[in-house]
């Protein structure tokens, strides 16, 4: 497991595509909108960074999916997965040694956007603790909910159009683009089933509210519930994805 871990780290981080995905694009936006919506709004400038970094930073963490489907296709496809299933390796130790890259590079997206955020925008941070443990949680949530679309994608094409749904409808409706409370009641409804609100709610409690673990307690539950799902569903159907590989 830590074999195959090490080397699809390896692999990721000399991706320039995936460091173009998880680093540059997002700063591109929050410098963005951050400009636009500071410029020519009164809002107050605390509150619209708090909206737009942790904002945005939630919507391109799902995008690490785009790199998940397309690991695993090419895996499915070239043979490889055929291989290591024809191995004593137990299935979930392999989707641990793919999946804990994964969340490393999750990790140090959230960690690299904040501190752009603090760094030009002196943003607030609030309790380490809690911002720790809600950024795992998001890490767990995007990744897993990657794994199971790699394992359920036919083709790379179809996995990420998915995500393109999934991050973008996701931010749309999940209040990561404005405010919830300024969105009609029907999508205000919808959002509180979306990881991404929960997620964002997480991180507005820590950073504006001055929240502890306990304050958040709500928000990692549901966000860990999600991560669970997605990893149950991506074990579930690993053998129609077995079955898909080439030998």
């Amino acid at each position: 497991m830590s074999a195959i871990a090490m080397l699809e780290f390896k692999k990721k981080i000399q991706d320039k595509g995936l460091w173009f995905w998880t680093f540059i694009l997002p700063i591109v936006f929050i410098v963005g909108f951050i400009t636009i919506f500071g410029g020519n709004t009164g809002a107050d400038p605390e509150q619209l960074v708090v909206q737009i970094v942790p904002g945005y930073t939630v919507m391109f963490s799902f995008y690490i999916m785009i790199s998940m489907v397309i690991v695993f296709i090419k895996d499915r496809d070239s043979g490889m997965t055929a291989r290591i299933a024809s191995t004593p390796l137990p299935r979930l130790q392999y989707f641990m040694g793919k999946w804990i890259p994964f969340i490393l590079i999750v990790l140090i997206q959230i960690a690299v956007l904040f501190g752009f955020g603090v760094a030009v925008y002196e943003m607030p941070l609030g309790n380490a603790l809690a911002l720790i443990v809600i950024s795992i949680a998001l890490a767990f949530v995007s990744t897993g909910c990657g794994m199971a679309m790699a394992v359920l994608a036919k083709t790379e094409n179809m996995g990420i159009a998915l995500t393109q749904v999934i991050a973008l409808g996701g931010a749309m409706l999940g209040g990561l683009w404005m405010p919830v409370e300024f969105m009609p009641e029907v999508m205000q409804n919808i959002a509180t089933f979306l990881p991404h609100y929960w997620a964002l709610q997480g991180y507005q409690t820590v950073i504006l509210d001055g929240g502890n673990l306990l304050d958040i307690w709500e928000s990692l539950i549901i966000l860990l519930g999600y991560a669970a799902v997605f990893i149950g569903i991506a074990l579930f159907s690993y053998p129609r994805y077995l079955k898909l590989s080439k030998s």
